[in-house]
């Protein structure tokens, strides 16, 4: 299905979503760790789209969730309570409540507050729950500081003695029984060393506590492979599998892996029409009608996405591609060489199927756009573009 076509039947902007591609990427990645037992657990949070969870449910995916929205994500779309995994630093009572009865494969503790939590809801609840802890191994990732996670000074874990002694309390609970371990240094990783060393570093940590009897049966190494968005060189599936598995040796745990960006980044693209081209002395600006609140990745991380102008050649030059939205900060690319445009023209902005749906907004009481999927041959609408009415609905009966 060519561009021009789709924008004719869903309108723009658009996204647009190769299940294929994706499905290609999860039997990548799932098959470097075939060696090992090992559940790959979708990143929800980089694309929620319930379609698209169904899709990877059905490849055997699980899901790792960083809100009870996600974790409801999941199992409405099919996904089995026994891969869900529920993280994330600030989880209320009601939300780990929630997790406990719905008997998820288990709850990452990011600190000792969180830990008391659990065990307090767990009883009163009366059923014991599994946890793991989230290490921060101190490792500097080498990306963005926005995606950084992996640092003593970032927000995410504890330190490996705050770990031992919440997994020490752990084994003494009636209410928390320790099963995993989690790491997760950051987003769009691409060097291979600081995972293999934070791998490293947890294992160690994982036989000091099998010396205390405390047996962990997952080996959870977070997400985080990068992608190409430009002139990056992502890790290779099995060069990242082998790195960790270099490190387990001795031991027996299923590994657990929590790609999004992976396994959708590339697969998905942004399509929105030109409303017309501005000429200052100074500047070139394309104004189309996606913007930030559509796609908010490169006015947030300056982040760059490729563009490409559909159907157009002629000498290029210098453009600003720009949005409607009221702020300098609405644009999807600076200073990029393209060619003329005209109204009604269409750009593809690549790479866009991660953290562009999902962070998008109603700023300027704009609506959200359709999400469409790709598929054998075939193109399906997978959410449909938002109205006026949609947008207004709770607020217009307090009027």
């Amino acid at each position: 299905m060519e561009y021009r076509e789709l924008a004719e039947r869903y309108g723009t902007p658009l996204y647009i979503y190769d299940f294929d591609r994706i499905g290609e990427n999860y039997r990548r990645l799932k098959g470097a760790f075939k060696a090992r037992k090992s559940l790959i657990a979708y990143a929800v949070k980089a694309n929620s789209n319930l379609s698209l969870l169904k899709f990877l449910g059905e490849l055997g995916s699980g899901a790792d969730c960083v809100s009870i929205g996600e974790v409801r994500r999941a199992l409405l779309a099919g996904i089995p309570h026994y891969k869900v995994i529920f993280s994330g630093v600030g989880k209320r009572d009601d939300e780990i409540a929630e997790a406990i009865e719905r008997d998820i494969l288990y709850i990452n503790i990011e600190s000792e507050g969180e830990f008391e939590r659990v065990q307090d809801i767990a009883e009163e609840l009366g059923r014991a729950m599994r946890i793991g802890v989230r290490v921060n191994p101190n490792i500097d990732p080498k990306t963005h500081p926005y995606i950084s996670t992996g640092l003593s000074e970032n927000k995410f874990g504890v330190d490996i003695e705050e770990a031992k002694k919440i997994y020490m309390r752990a084994k003494r609970s009636r209410w928390v029984e320790p099963v995993a371990i989690h790491f997760h240094i950051g987003s769009q990783l691409t060097e291979l060393e600081p995972i293999r060393e934070a791998s490293a570093l947890v294992a160690d940590l994982v036989r000091q506590l099998q010396g205390i009897e405390i047996e962990i049966k997952f080996f959870d190494v977070g997400g985080g492979l990068g992608i190409r968005y430009r002139d990056e060189e992502p890790i290779e599936p099995y060069d990242y599998a082998q790195a960790i598995l270099s490190t387990l040796r001795g031991t027996d745990m299923t590994i657990v892996c929590e790609p999004g960006r992976f396994l959708v980044g590339n697969a998905g693209v942004f399509l929105t029409q030109v409303l017309y081209e501005k000429r200052t002395p100074k500047k070139r600006f394309i104004i189309v009608d996606g913007a930030m609140n559509d796609l908010l990745r490169p006015s947030l991380y300056n982040a760059y996405h490729e563009v490409e102008v559909v159907g157009r050649g002629g000498e290029e030059s210098l453009a600003d591609v720009v949005g409607p939205v009221c702020e300098s900060g609405d644009f999807l690319a600076k200073d990029r060489l393209l060619p003329p445009t005209e109204h009604g023209d269409l750009l593809v902005v690549k790479s866009a199927g991660a953290y562009g749906f999902v962070m998008s907004s109603n700023y300027n009481s704009r609506p959200r756009p359709a999400e469409v999927a790709l598929q054998g041959g075939e193109d399906r609408l997978i959410r449909e573009r938002e109205s006026f009415e949609y947008m207004i609905e709770k607020e217009v009966r307090f009027l």
